[in-house]
């Protein structure tokens, strides 16, 4: 068992949040075409409010944690809480555009010890990646300030998010990444807006589509591993967790509402009504969360992919039913094995991709 195991397993035990991701704004720089977030400030927490949370957060046992947005950057105190969050000894991974950070900002960067900065590029082309975020010459912005931050050493992930408008350039932005010295990301995933909005899932592309990088070993490294059927569902594999969100980790957004996790919009309680240890420890929802395991899943305890398919109960919650199918990964367990899975044959009675609600979503995302 890894060490990393070993501290998830002890977390779980002992019901310790080990990772918080904080989203400091939704107000961003550019308007990405897929993003799911209100880009308006309705009312987001002050300095003094965010400082005090990363306190309660550190009483809480949190060590990891995720600074976003939005684009965080765009607050002007956003350094000073990552130094907060650092002298308060939390490993910190920044996820940002990356267009404000020039080589002053990375220095910066790496004279807090930010632990990992995860940016955005759609493709290596500005005609196509400027297109999606709607900001002519972000990815030259973006691209240098990825220099930037290698230059100071900093370990930089390059996420790529695929979707019609970009689906020709993953070898594109993977190459770049290599000579950018950055770490590369895929993740097909389009997901509803926050509010229930589908309007943009007309960006996904087709599941039927996603074969062809499940079947790139530069994306997923042991095709054979990667695609193999289903191994056999036993009463171990039932009773365990559908996912960590809720039981080791969670989600705070700018407005101090707390979620099991940026893809689970259930509303557990508010840091600004309540302490977070007790929304924690105490909140009702938390407790239905924390209460289900893979035995309780509607069509999915009873479908031979349970052991092995990445169902996030998040957008299984977004279809209507958090103890349900997410169809999103019913077709993806299906386009990675061939084997038709129990909720595609509930909707349809056969393997046929669906249209569905949500993009195929590998979690964690192919990496290479």
């Amino acid at each position: 068992m890894s060490l990393m195991q070993e501290l998830n397993d002890k977390a779980l035990r002992l019901g310790v949040p080990l990772s918080a991701h904080l989203d400091l704004t939704y107000r961003c720089n550019e308007r990405c075409e897929h993003c799911y977030l209100d880009h308006d400030d309705h009312g987001e927490m002050t300095t003094a409010e965010i400082k005090d949370l990363l306190r309660q957060f550190a009483d809480a046992g949190v060590f990891f944690l995720t600074l976003s947005g939005g684009e965080p950057l765009i607050r002007r105190d956003c350094f000073e809480i990552i130094e907060d969050a650092r002298s308060l000894g939390f490993n910190v991974k920044l996820k940002t555009n990356a267009m404000l950070i020039r080589e002053k900002e990375a220095l910066r960067l790496r004279a807090l010890g930010v632990e990992q900065v995860q940016i955005s590029v759609y493709s290596d082309r500005p005609e196509v990646h400027d297109a999606i975020t709607k900001v002519p010459g972000s990815l030259e912005r973006t691209v240098k300030a990825i220099r930037f931050l290698r230059s100071q050493g900093l370990r930089v992930t390059m996420a790529n998010v695929l979707m019609r408008s970009n689906r020709g350039d993953t070898e594109g932005v993977h190459d770049l990444a290599g000579k950018l010295g950055a770490h590369y990301t895929l993740d097909p995933t389009i997901t509803p807006m926050m509010d229930g909005n589908t309007s943009v899932l007309r960006l996904r592309v087709d599941a039927s589509e996603i074969s062809s990088y499940f079947h790139n070993p530069s994306l997923v490294g042991d095709v054979e591993s990667f695609c193999a059927p289903p191994a056999a569902v036993d009463a171990q594999v039932l009773e365990g967790l559908p996912c960590s969100a809720g039981h080791t980790s969670c989600y705070v957004s700018p407005y101090g509402d707390v979620y099991p996790c940026v893809q689970f919009p259930l509303t557990c309680g508010n840091v600004r009504q309540q302490k977070f240890l007790e929304i924690w420890r105490d909140s009702p929802q938390l407790a239905e969360v924390r209460s289900i395991r893979l035995k309780d899943l509607t069509t999915c305890s009873s479908c031979t992919h349970a052991g092995s398919c990445t169902r996030c109960p998040g957008l299984a919650y977004m279809e209507g039913n958090m103890r349900g199918p997410s169809t999103a990964d019913c077709e993806k367990s299906f386009v990675r094995t061939g084997i038709t899975t129990a909720g595609m044959l509930a909707r349809k009675g056969s393997p046929t991709l669906m249209p569905g609600l949500v993009q195929i979503n590998p979690t964690p995302p192919l990496t290479v």
